[in-house]
This record gives structure tokens, C-alpha cells and sequence, in this order.
């Protein structure tokens, strides 16, 4: 096992309880090393700090798995995994939801979507990929899946240089039906976004249930249709919904059907600044009263944050420009670059620049099988607020 010795003073944070070593941080970087081979760290006085896996080429050289001086059992994939999926039955999640959510379980760089008999696994970096079988036994064994996806398409794997071809391991179908707060969707697997579905807005969908009732609903990024289809089955009136993805709006159609909700609910395939700038002229043939909004992660890295500020301030504003008195705004920002107190400034530089008066219901965050871990921010990254005009 590699020894890697810390800079002097620079063990700080990870006693604080952060899990990430970054490149300068460390005394004498071998780039010689494996990519993703298991390390100790050490402070600069020599004592061990934790135990984890080394990247010599990633600007976070080293993931910690574990803390302290104690180091890690052979059997520590299974008994993390173990330990994670025990805290999802603890909060009643044991058929669909998110089993293993990286840093928060002490397994950085995994994570593990369950849908019932499929396991949808994403392996971020080249530390995990290397414990790619224990992975693999461990969940076999926990949960005992018909099928496993390891979805291989992300862009963290290609700066980790790990190759992105999808990998499935016995029995997976294109698509499964699942259910969530009383509404089945069915989910595309291997063609769908992330893992399938956005299981981290689980509740902040139910949140919402007592606002929808006889709402005109505007469902913008809708993707797979979760929130205005949930709408619809909670007393909306009449839903409209929007992705870029034909796809997605093909998936959103079915779900619609598949809770008989297919008369009141309409998704197509089209740009939502286009139907939110309609929206504030009054050119749709009807003006909603409650916009869903929940776009992509505008944020790819630091660099492109204010960039992306602005634009999650424009689309609220169009959203808010359009809106009567009384009506509603449930956003969102999924990226761990924006905190939540840059969130509530968007909020604040939109409702100023749309000239409303403005007030926030309720400020959420991310599901509970998503745990933030204290020390870590970055594992905090969804924010969500439903606004009302008055």
C-alpha cells in the first residue's frame, strides 16, 4: 500500500471530516503511482490520517475511505455497502431509490440506483473501477439483482481516463416501471439521464401536493414527466410539459397514460425560454398559474459559474414575469458549485429584475437517501424553493 505524506498543516480539513486530499496538498506527488491504488495518508509529522485510493493525475489526488489511524478491512466495500442500504430501510426506502450516494457512505466516486431487480451503478473514478468486483459481489449478495447496469457514461470517467462503454451483467430490460408517492413511472435504463431517474426530487414532490390542486401547471425540463405527472394526480387541472429530449417527452406521454392522467396532461418536445417568453406575453392559449422548474446543471466546474448564475436568474425571472399574484414557482439548482445561499441570491436578483413581489414558501434540499455529510459541502447540491407572487 502507498504511503502519502501531507504538507505541513495541511491535514486540517481532512480531520474536520472532508474526504478529498487535492494534488498540492501532498509532499512529493510520485506520479509514477496506479491510478486509483489504495494508500495511506500521512500528516507531515508522520501520523496516519486515514486510509483511501490515489490518483496521481486528478487534481483530488486522493479519496478517503477511511479516517483515523485504524485501517481498512478486507471486507469494507461489502460492510459500507451493507451499512448504506441498512440507513435506506431505516427511512423506508428498500425497492427503488438511491442505495449508495458516494462521499455520504464513504464510498467516493459510487454510486447505486436501485429499481427494484436492477441495479443502475455509476463508477466515477479509476479508485472504485479497480474495485469493480468486490463491488459487484458485494452488491450481488446484498441485493440479490436480476440485472446490473454499470452505466460507464460519465464525463468524471473520461477525466479519470476510464473507458465509457456501458457494462450489464445478467437480465436488464430497456425500461421498468416503478413507484413513487403513489404514481408509477416507467424509466428508461440505459437510454435514460443519469441513472434513469431523478430519485434526489423525491420529496420535494410530495411537498408540493397540496399546491397543485385546480392549477394550470407549466412543466419545464420535465424530462420524464415526475413532477407534472405527479401534479395531475394530485388535483392539477391541467398540465403542460416541455423537454429537449424526444426521448424523455416519448417517456413522459407513457408515464401520463400509464396513470390515466393522459387527458389533462400534455408533454412536447420543445425550448423552455421559448415557452417562457410566451408565457410573459401572454401568447399561450392558456396562462399557467404554478411553473415547475428544474433545469440541468448549468454548472460544469467553477469556471462557468457566473455564467451560469446568470442564466438560472434569467429563466426565474421569465418564469416570475409571467406569473398573476398568486401564483406559484417551484425551482431548482442541481450542482454542488452553487451553495444555497448563492441559490437564494438567484431567487432574489430574479424577483427584482422581474419587478414581484416575491415571497419564498419554503426553501428544501435533496431526498434523504441523498445524505449531506457534514464536513463535506460538496455533497450538498440541490437546492429548492417554492415561490408565490403577490
Amino acid at each position: 500500500m502507498l504511503d502519502i505524506k501531507l504538507k505541513a498543516r495541511e491535514d486540517k480539513r481532512v480531520r474536520a471530516g472532508h474526504l478529498w486530499i487535492f494534488s498540492n496538498e501532498i509532499e512529493n506527488l510520485d506520479k509514477t503511482a496506479v491510478s486509483g491504488s489504495l494508500c495511506r495518508v500521512l500528516s507531515a509529522e508522520g501520523d496516519t490520517v486515514g486510509y483511501g485510493y490515489f490518483n496521481p493525475h486528478s487534481l483530488i489526488s486522493v479519496r478517503l475511505l477511511k479516517r483515523g489511524k485504524e485501517p481498512l478491512e478486507k471486507s469494507f466495500i461489502q460492510d459500507y455497502i451493507d451499512a448504506a442500504y441498512g440507513y435506506r430501510k431505516e427511512i423506508g426506502l428498500r425497492k427503488y431509490g438511491r442505495m449508495v450516494y458516494g462521499e455520504s457512505d464513504m464510498l467516493p466516486g459510487l454510486i447505486i440506483d436501485r429499481y427494484g431487480d436492477i441495479l443502475v451503478i455509476d463508477i466515477l473514478t479509476a479508485g472504485m473501477e479497480l474495485l469493480k468486483e468486490d463491488i459487484t459481489k458485494a452488491v450481488k449478495k446484498i441485493f440479490k439483482p436480476k440485472g446490473i447496469i454499470y452505466k460507464n457514461d460519465s464525463s468524471f470517467r473520461i477525466m479519470e481516463n476510464l473507458p465509457v462503454n456501458p457494462e450489464i451483467m445478467g437480465e436488464v430490460p430497456q425500461s421498468v416501471i416503478i413507484e413513487e408517492n403513489k404514481v408509477e413511472y416507467e424509466v428508461p435504463l440505459s437510454e435514460g439521464q443519469k441513472t434513469g431517474f431523478y430519485f434526489d426530487q423525491r420529496e420535494n414532490r410530495e411537498f408540493l401536493k397540496p399546491y397543485f390542486k385546480d392549477k394550470l401547471v407549466l412543466d419545464l425540463y420535465s424530462y420524464i414527466g415526475a413532477f407534472g405527472i405527479y401534479a395531475a394526480k394530485n388535483g392539477a387541472a391541467q398540465v403542460w410539459g416541455t423537454d429537449s429530449s424526444a426521448l424523455a417527452v416519448e417517456y413522459a406521454n407513457k408515464n401520463a397514460k400509464l396513470n390515466g392522467v393522459e387527458d389533462i396532461v400534455t408533454y412536447k418536445r420543445d425550448d423552455a425560454e421559448r415557452l417562457l417568453s410566451a408565457m410573459g406575453k401572454k401568447e399561450l392559449p392558456d396562462q399557467p398559474d404554478f411553473v415547475l422548474l428544474d433545469p440541468p446543471a448549468f454548472v460544469k466546474n467553477r469556471k462557468s459559474l457566473p455564467q451560469a448564475i446568470n442564466l438560472y436568474v434569467k429563466l426565474n425571472r421569465m418564469a416570475l414575469e409571467g406569473l398573476e399574484p398568486g401564483g406559484y414557482l417551484a425551482t431548482s439548482t442541481c450542482s454542488h458549485h452553487i451553495s444555497r445561499e448563492i441559490f437564494v441570491d438567484i431567487i432574489r436578483q430574479a424577483a427584482y429584475k422581474a419587478g414581484k413581489r416575491v415571497v419564498m414558501l419554503e426553501l428544501r434540499g435533496q431526498a434523504k437517501d441523498h445524505p449531506v455529510l457534514v464536513g463535506m459541502p460538496e455533497t450538498e447540491y440541490l437546492h429548492f424553493a417554492l415561490l408565490q407572487v403577490r
